[in-house]
């Protein structure tokens, strides 16, 4: 929640009433975001998605802050090695960290919001996908595949919760300018500038005339699916 679409969407929540816990690794950004947002509606915890005790630290103390949780927006996410060698070299310890994070980091996230939420029968859980895990082949094999996992993931747990009143939800956003993109085109392309990177990202990817994808897009989308409008999509 400390960069790129977390950042934007905890603004977003924040703009619209939400109190919120920033989970993250990136302590320095994720203090400054909290203190932006204002003690009264936002707080900071370490959080390493890998280590479920800390996961399910961080849905306790939204809990403990709050009296309840009503939504999860499970978003840590890493692309790991940017090399793309042929599949016959590929590095299966790069692709078990990608997977630990990425899919791994999500079940943790859906397995203790589903505790918190189950019991009052209410709640919203957001898994951030990609297209990357529908289309293939537009980033490296494990970011791909993890990202398939998830939306696999999202689709096997949310039939069982939705008997508990509680949806859950994905969102496959397409490559956007945030700081996690521009390295990634960085490593591929580093005779480009960065204003070339950008364009990379707005022209050569986007797929909507005259629309540029921005982070703040995926916010609007995610609070939409933390909402009562969106009370029946599961």
């Amino acid at each position: 929640a400390a960069s790129g679409i977390g950042k934007a969407t905890a603004k977003e929540f924040v703009r619209n009433g939400a109190k919120v816990v920033l989970a993250d690794v990136q302590d320095d950004l994720g203090h400054a975001i909290a203190a932006e947002l204002g003690a009264d509606a936002s707080c900071y915890m370490r959080c390493d998605v890998t280590d479920e005790v800390q996961v399910a630290a961080a849905v306790d103390l939204a809990v403990a802050r709050h009296g309840r949780l009503d939504v999860v927006l499970s978003n840590a996410g890493v692309v790991g090695s940017l090399a793309r060698p042929p599949l016959g070299a590929l590095d299966l310890a790069d692709f078990d960290r990608v997977m630990a994070i990425n899919t791994r980091g999500v079940m943790a996230g859906v397995k203790h919001a589903a505790r918190a939420m189950v019991p009052r029968r209410s709640g919203s859980i957001i898994c951030m996908a990609s297209i990357a895990g529908v289309l293939g082949s537009v980033a490296p094999h494990p970011y791909s595949v993890s990202k398939a996992a998830v939306v696999g993931l999202v689709r096997a747990v949310a039939g069982e919760l939705a008997r508990s009143g509680v949806r859950v939800n994905a969102i496959s956003p397409n490559y956007i300018p945030t700081p996690l993109v521009m390295r990634i085109l960085e490593e591929w392309y580093p005779e480009k500038s960065a204003a070339e990177h950008r364009q990379i990202v707005e022209r050569d990817i986007n797929e909507m005339e005259g629309v540029v994808l921005e982070p703040e897009d995926i916010a609007r989308a995610a609070l939409y699916l933390a909402s009562d409008e969106s009370m029946y999509v599961n």
